[in-house]
């Protein structure tokens, strides 16, 4: 399994300026959302505390997630 960010740290480094980039991308089936944070040079997913991968069924769903870690823009990838 690849890497990925958990939601916790990822709050915590939007809250302290460390995380600045972020993109809303589909997966591979095109059914639901992943968003990523850019750390260096690596997008990371994010994950639950349940699951390797958070999903997200909408790109309105995602935008809210975004919206409550304090994202302020994001990039959406088709």
């Amino acid at each position: 399994m690849r890497q990925a960010i958990q939601e916790d740290a990822l709050a915590l480094m939007v809250s302290q300026g460390a995380a600045r980039e972020f993109m809303a991308r589909r997966t591979a089936d095109g059914a639901a959302w992943l968003f990523h944070v850019r750390l260096g040079v690596n997008w990371l997913p994010v994950r639950s505390r349940r699951e390797p991968l958070r999903r997200w069924a909408s790109l309105t769903a995602v935008e809210r997630f975004a919206t409550s870690l304090g994202v302020r823009s994001f990039i959406v990838e088709l």
